[in-house]
């Protein structure tokens, strides 16, 4: 078997982080056909803090050099490709990429591709509201002729709230589940989308296929996984 590439992981938030980790090696074995296997991982991360101090003010060159930094640190120690388990960097991804001294997947793209794969032909995408009032997931939905939607701009508030005053500390609330699973529902039915971006790290802790109205697609395992393959390829 040739040499197994080295995942790169440039971390923003914990939960995603954690959840993208574990996920790599926990489905390792998967692609590897050995118990316990997965490629060999690196994880860099600045403090939450420095990224959101920047995003709040719209300081997206301050976001990429923090995503640079990250992956020349990753790079150095041997990293083939890196990742990036958090969707509102990505609004930065463009000024990253080109400098980057190893290659990126970008998690929009390979979510759009799962999308395309399963068949779904319109998307609700929830996230932060960075995330949801940017280009991040329309340009790359648009390559697979996929249609989209966010939320109206209450529910877009509502969304972000709840992400960061309570998911990113790790708080799961049973109502705060329910009004998710609410816009959903509405989206379906509005909006007619056949399925949900979970285009925020941490909304896979609390939203997931068994109380969501329509199907998900979880923008961290995706990546992930997009990672396991390119990894043993």
């Amino acid at each position: 078997m040739s040499r197994l590439k080295h995942i790169g992981i440039v971390a923003v938030s914990s939960p995603g982080a954690a959840l993208c980790y574990q996920t790599i090696c926990t489905e390792g074995e998967k692609f590897l056909g050995e118990q316990y296997a997965h490629p060999e991982v690196s994880m860099h991360t600045f403090s939450f803090s420095n990224y959101m101090t920047r995003i709040e003010r719209g300081d997206w060159d301050g976001v990429a050099e923090l995503l640079l930094a990250s992956a020349k640190k990753l790079a150095h120690i041997g990293a083939d490709f890196v990742i990036c388990p958090d969707n509102t960097a990505h609004i930065a991804f463009g000024k990253v990429v080109e400098k980057s001294p190893i290659p990126w997947l970008h998690i929009a793209e390979e979510v759009a591709k799962e999308a395309k794969r399963l068949g779904f032909r319109k998307l609700a995408i929830l996230g932060t509201r960075f995330l949801m009032e940017s280009e991040v997931y329309p340009s790359k939905l648009r390559l697979y002729r996929i249609w989209w939607a966010v939320p109206e701009a209450k529910e877009r508030k509502l969304v972000n709230e709840i992400i960061f005053s309570e998911l990113v500390y790790g708080i799961i609330k049973p109502e705060s589940r329910e009004k998710l699973a609410g816009i959903v529902k509405d989206m379906a039915q509005r909006e007619g989308c056949d399925a949900v971006i979970l285009g925020c790290t941490e909304l896979p802790l609390i939203l997931g296929g068994e109380n969501s109205p329509i199907p998900v697609l979880d923008s961290i395992r995706i990546i992930a996984r997009a990672a396991l393959k390119k990894a043993t390829e």
